[in-house]
């Protein structure tokens, strides 16, 4: 069953849903844990290993995720001053994040339930997963993205065949849009904050700490919309509801200072929204985290810790991280380690085993790109970038006209939207406009085509 956190009313599983219909708090899936002397792990490695202690499920949509390495940082752990620490790597998923354990369940249940076609809002990694195991089921994955993603995401979406549509500046816009659309088009709704299943599979994480290594003293985790953070907390608990563990560690939720709802909200030092959200860290970058609830409860439970970092700290930290112990991690997941070295002076102790969480690969989110322009802000490529490249790459072909455009990009953004992008690369010179016949037709300057040949040199190095 789904019970609501906050009131406890329950609902039926399906039709899947993530709020209460009575009092609007969130929503979390229920069942009876096995008996212990009755659990018994599949002897394969990885995600589907722990299938008992999933929601139910026919058919086994799998590209191998889950099983990921808990490395001992013993380098780094030497220069924090710290005994234990290890880093949880989920890197070595097979598109390089902790989503694909999400998205390989998702898309099963997908398939058990008769849907053809995923809808996902997303800050790049559940895309990038679940644009990959749409594929391998056959299933069609409509992706909404903000204006900025980060690079490497954004090219795994395409790489992976997905229909991609820009909505919004921050992901909360995209949320939006992905559940008006779910409800306009029945297409499964596979955004993390808006089914409660993903929390499920996140909680297998927990499960590979434990029989790893053990329970540690303390987690740390980046929080965007807060759904992580508690995944890893309900796993532990269930845990030792099992009687697999006697002890459960205290959870920290890191976020960073030009985005931090949760931290404040936990804290008291501000109860307003933010208008303008502003990280490097993209993949946390949520301005009205609608997990909240969750976040707060976990870290509240375990008697954990919330803090934030600046993006200075997460750069140091990535570049240490990867130095000393041979990772490379995306900003968000770096951020981890930038919240230890910050909390390690007066809250936690030499003698204490941490675990850091790394959910994704830094080189989904290179800063090749910001290198380009001193007015890039940030170290992901949006997908107006993306769009104007493939403008740029048609009509180094031939010259065209904006409908023409519109129908031989995909149909994936509207007319205006494209007319836009044209008036756009018009202003900076790498197209110009001329009339014939009646229409207004578009073609690529000598600037423009020095540009395209840019872009192409740049992804030979991602």
């Amino acid at each position: 069953m789904l019970r609501c956190i906050h009131c406890g009313t329950e609902f039926p599983v399906y039709p899947l849903r993530s709020n209460c219909e009575k009092c609007g708090g969130t929503l979390e899936f229920k069942a009876d844990m096995p008996e212990a002397g009755k659990l018994n792990f599949s002897r394969e490695q990885g995600f589907w290993r722990y299938r008992q202690l999933l929601p139910p499920v026919k058919h086994m949509v799998s590209l191998g995720e889950g099983g990921t390495p808990l490395h001992k940082a013993e380098r780094l752990a030497k220069a924090v001053g710290l005994k234990d620490l290890y880093l949880k790597d989920e890197t070595r998923n097979p598109t390089s994040s902790y989503r694909d354990r999400a998205a390989a369940f998702l898309t099963s249940n997908a398939i058990d339930q008769g849907f053809e076609a995923l809808v996902c809002a997303t800050n790049g990694n559940m895309g990038a997963s679940l644009a990959a195991y749409g594929a391998k089921a056959g299933l069609i994955c409509h992706v909404l993205v903000p204006k900025v993603v980060d690079v490497g995401k954004l090219m795994q979406m395409i790489a992976y065949d997905a229909v991609i549509e820009e909505s919004g500046d921050i992901v909360d816009h995209s949320i939006r849009k992905a559940a008006d659309l779910a409800k306009e088009t029945g297409w499964y709704q596979a955004t993390a904050e808006l089914n409660p299943l993903v929390v499920e599979t996140q909680k297998t994480i927990s499960f590979e700490i434990n029989e790893q290594f053990t329970v540690p003293d303390w987690v740390i985790v980046s929080m965007g919309s807060g759904g992580t953070i508690y995944s890893l907390w309900k796993g532990f608990k269930e845990l030792k509801q099992l009687g697999l563990t006697c002890s459960l560690p205290r959870m920290i939720g890191v976020q960073t200072e030009g985005c931090a709802p949760i931290v404040n909200e936990l804290t008291g030092q501000s109860s307003s929204k933010f208008c303008n959200p502003s990280t490097r860290a993209l993949a946390i970058l949520v301005g009205e985290p609608l997990q909240s609830e969750l976040a707060i409860k976990a870290i509240q439970e375990s008697n954990g810790l919330a803090l934030t970092v600046s993006d200075a700290d997460i750069l140091t930290a990535e570049l240490q991280v990867a130095k000393l112990e041979g990772v490379f991690a995306e900003p968000a997941s770096a951020a981890t380690v930038a919240a230890l070295q910050k909390l390690k002076a007066d809250r936690i102790s030499s003698d204490s085993s941490v675990v850091c969480l790394i959910t994704g690969s830094g080189l989904k989110a290179t800063d090749v790109l910001q290198a380009m322009t001193k007015k890039q802000k940030t170290a992901g490529l949006g997908l107006a970038v993306s769009t104007k490249e493939k403008i740029l790459k048609i009509l180094s072909e031939k010259d065209t006209y904006g409908y023409d455009l519109w129908k031989q990009l995909g149909k994936i953004m509207t007319r205006a939207a494209v007319y836009q992008h044209l008036n756009e690369l018009a202003d900076r010179g790498l197209v110009v406009g001329y009339e014939e016949n009646g229409k207004k037709f578009f073609r690529i300057t000598e600037r423009g085509r020095k540009v395209l040949a840019a872009f192409d040199d740049i992804q030979l190095l991602l």
